[in-house]
């Protein structure tokens, strides 16, 4: 597990970590936790979206615009919508996947739960996210939120990274393993 000190080495662990801390004194983790699920999804679901995060020739104001317009389409809380502002003023809206992973780390680890990191081919239901934490909480003995990501290339099956452990099921590795061991 990613502990806080490693997650704060990093550029986008020290934000992060701000927007956690800022959560934490505001009682509203929760809150800020469920707002970067949606713009998680907005980054997956809209390429407009994910296009003004990572367009480099964007003023700052106006990528601060077209982040807080985006921010109440998607209905963040202000903690949340304040902090999209202050990392489109810093030009780091690129960082947003990397800070939302590290929140919801630290925002697990605050919990006393394990954060796993899934990528699935197809977005999973609702019912085989709560299988697969049950399944994760068997095997690691506590509770276990996940960090969901989509990847079509997988074809099928599961990538499940919980800290420096990685258990690969996908489709795409065992066609690969496969292809390897046909050569030779």
């Amino acid at each position: 597990m990613e502990t806080s000190g490693g997650i704060q080495a990093s550029l986008s662990g020290r934000y992060a970590t701000a927007l956690f801390e800022l959560a934490r004194d505001g009682k509203a983790i929760d809150a800020v936790e469920a707002s970067l699920g949606r713009v998680r999804a907005a980054l997956d679901q809209s390429d407009d979206f994910a296009r003004l995060t990572t367009n480099p020739l964007l003023s700052r104001i106006n990528a601060g615009k077209g982040v807080a317009a985006a921010a109440d389409v998607i209905d963040v809380d202000d903690t949340t919508k304040k902090f999209l502002g202050v990392l489109a003023q810093n030009r780091r809206l690129g960082e947003l996947p990397a800070i939302i992973r590290s929140f919801r780390a630290l925002a697990a680890n605050h919990r006393g739960e394990t954060t796993a990191e899934v990528v699935s081919a197809h977005p999973l239901t609702d019912d085989q996210v709560d299988a697969l934490k049950d399944q994760l909480r068997a095997r690691v003995g506590r509770d276990v939120s996940v960090d969901l990501s989509v990847d079509p290339s997988l074809l099928g099956g599961l990538v499940v990274k919980i800290g420096s452990q990685m258990i690969d099921s996908s489709i795409k590795t065992r066609l690969n393993t496969l292809a390897h061991a046909m050569k030779g």
